[in-house]
């Protein structure tokens, strides 16, 4: 089944709103601070993306485990 852009897009908002708030209470119950949860929260969730970003972008410049389509050999004028 293939599924909409759309729908990647939630699932992967979905799941950066539920690792951060993970690690803003994981913080809170550890510290018992609310402020300090909440900027290790924003932190968290601004360093991922970056970082994700970054890894994107790195793994895009490797050609290794790319298939090839067969017909990309034949030059197209």
């Amino acid at each position: 089944m293939k599924t909409h852009h759309r729908r990647s897009i939630a699932k992967a908002i979905s799941w950066r709103i539920l690792a951060t708030l993970t690690t803003f209470t994981i913080v809170y119950i550890l510290s018992g601070k609310l402020i300090l949860s909440m900027e290790v929260g924003v932190l968290e969730v601004t360093s991922k993306v970056l970082l994700y970003y970054l890894h994107e972008r790195g793994w895009e410049k490797l050609s290794w485990g790319q298939l090839k389509h067969p017909l990309s050999r034949i030059a197209i004028k």
